[in-house]
């Protein structure tokens, strides 16, 4: 009988399997980390996709900023001006329902003056028929200080007479005393000195004044005071004092020195007014030869022309300049465009009790 060969558990065939099993579980993990790389790049590239479209939308979210920015501040710029315009537009209102409720207040005014003026009218036609009914004696006529030429007392034709201690004479030097009219006011304002000095209008002023001062009383005494942006005296060296009338010397020196004065400036009454109130004592009796409303107040306008409204405003504040209680004579050498002039004056003459009068051109 053959032996047995003994027992090896160990045995090839066992070792083979052993490997083999190694080998498959290598190869488990082998396929099992290709699957994972896989993936991983699957993966990897849905997510490079979605940062790619992440940066995409970011970047077109940007541009749409950018340009909500540009759209805002233009619609910030639009609703400024906006606000700007509707300010404007309320301001504008204002003004108008302002201008509207002067205008129903000067309507008002006006109605008033017109009937006071119509009653007034009616006591200056009885005084002025009784004034012209006077007569002037021949020895009256004799006292007369200065002589002109033709008819030196025409008072019977004005109703205003000449009379009282201290005697004003404010005349208006400035440039609208060259013409009645705006284009000749212009034109001869570019002139020569001596073509203003013998403009009609002006000629007729100074034979005015010449006319005046000879109906001066000896025994008074007299200011004559011409004005336009200021005021000054027509007699040398005798700014803010009286000057008697005397031999009638003064008074001839003040209208010589009116024959060379050439019209220039602005018209200020409250230059006028302010020069008659610092003479002390007070004056009885003040003759003022104007134009027109005044252009200027207390100071120069910063800016060139002035409105009918804004010149009876300074119409108004002159008046509070005006010596208190003092006739104002007043004698309108009437310029077109300026229609509120006369009822103005014409209500100071009667207000202060003295007398109006717009003389013809051939006048005195």
């Amino acid at each position: 009988m053959a032996r047995r060969r003994p027992l090896n558990v160990i045995s090839m065939s066992f070792l083979d399997a052993i490997t083999c099993g190694f080998g498959a579980i290598i190869l488990f993990f082998m396929i099992i980390t290709a699957n994972i790389d896989l993936r991983r790049e699957a993966v990897l590239e849905d997510r490079s996709s979605e940062v790619d479209r992440m940066e995409l939308q970011v970047l077109v979210g940007r541009r749409n900023l950018v340009q909500i920015k540009e759209q805002l501040e233009q619609l910030i710029e639009e609703w400024a001006g906006s606000r700007a315009a509707r300010d404007q537009i309320v301001t504008e209102i204002q003004r108008a329902q302002q201008e509207i409720e002067n205008l129903s207040q000067d309507s008002d005014a006006r109605r008033e003056m017109i009937e006071q003026l119509r009653g007034d009218l009616a006591a200056l036609q009885s005084e002025t028929e009784s004034l012209s009914a006077t007569s002037i004696t021949p020895e009256d006529a004799g006292n007369f200080i200065r002589s002109i030429r033709g008819e030196g007392y025409r008072q019977y034709l004005t109703g205003m007479r000449m009379g009282g201690e201290r005697i004003v004479i404010l005349v208006d030097a400035s440039t609208s005393m060259l013409d009645r009219t705006l284009v000749n006011i212009l034109r001869r304002r570019n002139m020569s000195p001596e073509q203003q000095r013998d403009a009609p209008k002006w000629r007729q002023v100074v034979d005015t004044i010449d006319w005046l001062t000879a109906q001066i009383p000896p025994e008074s005494q007299f200011q004559v005071i011409a004005f336009n942006d200021k005021a000054w005296s027509l007699v040398d060296g005798a700014e803010g004092r009286w000057v008697p009338a005397g031999d009638g010397s003064a008074l001839e020196a003040a209208v010589q020195n009116m024959r060379a004065l050439v019209p220039r400036g602005p018209t200020s009454l409250h230059a006028a007014f302010a020069a008659a109130n610092a003479l002390e004592p007070k004056p009885d009796n003040i003759y003022l030869l104007v134009d027109g409303l005044p252009t200027m107040g207390e100071v120069t306008p910063a800016r060139a022309g002035v409105t009918g409204r804004e010149r009876r405003n300074h119409f108004e504040r002159a008046m509070r300049e005006a010596p208190f209680n003092v006739p104002v004579n007043v004698i309108l050498f009437a310029m077109e465009g300026d229609p509120l002039a006369a009822p103005a004056y014409w209500t100071l003459a009667l207000r202060s009790g003295g007398s109006m009068m717009a003389p013809a051109e051939d006048w005195p």
